[in-house]
Parts: structure tokens; sequence; C-alpha cells
């Protein structure tokens, strides 16, 4: 997260960390006195807030190691797709510092590709033995963002790098 003069910071849990829903504010006293005054005036209120709050507690008990985890198998992906050496996509993996891989798209809309890597074929089930599904979204008009959370491990990884290898391999014979 980059700050600049801010007063307060607001970490999302239901990102990372897995809780399902929900934010915690931080910052000075007259801060968390004014968001609560926001909160409240926008019709914000707490039910339940016990149950939410313990599902933040379980997410943050083992934040490190899950997001660097996550990271990990970022870095294994974008590694992976760069040694592919397709034309269609590219990424830098010395760029990939977070759980988010931008992957560069050329040839055809991220759309497309991206509903390519949704899809599953029997022709797919018997040149690989497995049936994948890798859900991304396209970003920009050239690209596409893979985002590795909680429940994504390092084998999934490996199954999307297959499924993008055999995606790429459907491309270059038409």
């Amino acid at each position: 997260m980059h700050t600049h003069a801010q007063a307060g910071r607001t970490p999302l849990f239901l990102q990372g960390l897995s809780a399902p829903v929900g934010a915690l504010v931080g910052g000075p006293k007259d801060f968390i006195e004014e968001a609560w005054r926001l909160r409240k005036a926008l019709g914000g209120g707490m039910r339940q807030a016990g149950v939410l709050a313990a599902a933040a507690l379980v997410g943050l008990a083992d934040a490190e190691e899950m997001l660097q985890r996550d990271h990990q198998n970022a870095q294994r992906f974008a590694k992976g797709l760069q040694e592919l050496a397709s034309p269609v996509c590219s990424v830098d993996p010395t760029a990939v510092e977070t759980n988010m891989v931008m992957v560069r798209v050329d040839g055809l809309p991220p759309e497309e590709l991206c509903r390519r890597l949704q899809a599953v074929s029997a022709d797919e089930v018997a040149q690989t033995g497995h049936a994948v599904r890798v859900l991304l979204f396209p970003w920009t008009e050239r690209s596409v963002r893979a985002v590795w959370h909680r429940g994504v491990s390092a084998q999934d990884t490996e199954l999307a790098l297959g499924k993008w290898a055999f995606v790429l391999r459907t491309l270059r014979t038409g």
C-alpha cells in the first residue's frame, strides 16, 4: 500500500486474508471518530460484529505465511508463463512483487483469452489428463490480471500453467 500524508489506513480483510467481509480502520483518535460518525451517517451498522471479527482474526493468524505463499505462487506462474515463450502473451517476472500478475496479451482480445482459459473441452482432457478452468480478468485492452489467494495452491498454479500451454498450443494450430 502506498501512503501519502494520509491520516489512517484501511487494510481489507476479504482480499488477501479470506475474511467474509470488511476492513479495519486505524489512525489517530480524531480520524477514527470521524470515520465512525460517517459510517453511522451513511447507514452502516454492525450486526454480528463478533462473528465477523472472529473471521478476520482467523485470517490474521496465518496471514504472513499465506500471503508469502500467494506471492511465491504468483512468481512461479510468471516465470512459467515466460518459459512458454509465446508471442501471444508475455510477462516480466521481475515486475511481480505481490500476489498479482499482469500478463500482456497480443494477437487476440484479452476477453477471448479469458474465455478460452475458462472453457474445458474433451480434447483438453484427452491431451492433458485434466479439466482445468482458469478464471482471469481482462485488465486493459492488451492485458489480463491473475490473482492468487488462500484458495489457490502450488498445484493449482501448475495446473493453470498447463492450461495456458494447452490454450497457446491450440491458438498456434488454429
